[in-house]
């Protein structure tokens, strides 16, 4: 902006912090989306989007529009081209149901992917995992190391936190200083910091030959059930999932 002479716009909703080029433009996105601050009984919105700086209420909106806005996955983390490419995966095998139950909070998931992404999360206090947890369950049950790297100095997730010091002037946003991606909000920052985008590889594929290695065993999971390797079909996965869950049963494919 300060090379061509662009001056940022004036006009910010009041909820998600977006800006607009005219008041009518704000005023038209939040009355679609019920962003006026008066109408707003819970606060700030919960869910942030990672790529922007919309906020939601609710998570089946923010999925939604990650969906439709950034072409991006959530279950499978990953971002696609365009909305044909997003469209097809979606209703692709990968997202069919599959009747996955899990085995602390009983919901169920269509994949072995949105299993294990919803064990790391550590979303329900009832389910005693979340990523560092599940990774060092993984490790007992997996002493031959098919799918967990022997980490000898690992000691759990590298917490970051950011403040104000992290505003950068010339773009005006908040730059990630390990990545210098840019978010519009220090809360947005700070959950990007605290992803596992930025945390040391727990996994790796079983297939020797492939050798990709992954932060999350969601992503394992995600890499194996889209057959790229050729390691193991997608009906297979699923099955072998509840080896993964199941603390009784060693860890084998």
């Amino acid at each position: 902006m300060d090379a061509i002479g662009h001056d940022p716009p004036n006009f910010e909703c009041d909820t998600c912090g977006r800006y607009f080029r005219s008041q009518h433009a704000v005023e038209q996105h939040m009355t679609d989306m019920d962003h006026w601050a008066e109408s707003s009984e819970s606060g700030e919105p919960e869910y942030e989007c990672d790529g922007c700086d919309d906020a939601f209420n609710d998570e089946d909106d923010l999925r939604d529009h990650e969906v439709k806005e950034h072409f991006y996955c959530d279950p499978c983390n990953r971002y696609f081209q365009d909305w044909n490419s997003i469209n097809q995966h979606l209703h692709g095998k990968l997202h069919r149901n599959s009747d996955i139950r899990c085995p602390f909070c009983k919901e169920m998931y269509r994949t072995a992917t949105g299993l294990i992404h919803h064990l790391e999360r550590g979303t329900y206090s009832w389910a005693p995992l979340d990523r560092d947890k599940l990774y060092e369950a993984v490790r007992r049950r997996d002493p031959n190391g098919i799918i967990s790297k022997k980490l000898l100095t690992w000691s759990g997730t590298i917490r970051y936190e950011a403040n104000e010091r992290a505003w950068n002037h010339a773009v005006e946003a908040y730059e990630c200083y390990l990545c210098h991606r840019l978010f519009g909000k220090l809360a947005s920052l700070n959950q990007h910091l605290n992803s596992p985008i930025h945390q040391e590889k727990l996994y790796h594929c079983p297939n020797r030959r492939c050798g990709s290695e992954f932060t999350t065993l969601a992503a394992v999971m995600n890499h194996l059930e889209s057959e790229s390797c050729g390691y193991m079909c997608f009906e297979a996965v699923q099955k072998h999932v509840e080896r993964i869950v199941d603390p009784s049963r060693m860890i084998q494919f």
